[in-house]
């Protein structure tokens, strides 16, 4: 299975829940890092490339 042809968002938002899970703290980190990773890929579209 090829990993770049792996679909991001669903992979992410399934690792962050298991950890979210696990500890329920990290929640706030988590969900700060990814807002401003989706915002940066946003404004910055070529980064994602």
């Amino acid at each position: 299975m090829d990993l770049s042809s792996l679909p991001l968002t669903p992979l992410i938002s399934l690792i962050a829940g298991v950890v979210i899970l696990i500890m329920p703290r990290l929640l706030n980190y988590i969900v700060a890092i990814y807002l401003i990773i989706v915002g940066l890929l946003g404004l910055f579209p070529q980064l994602a490339s």
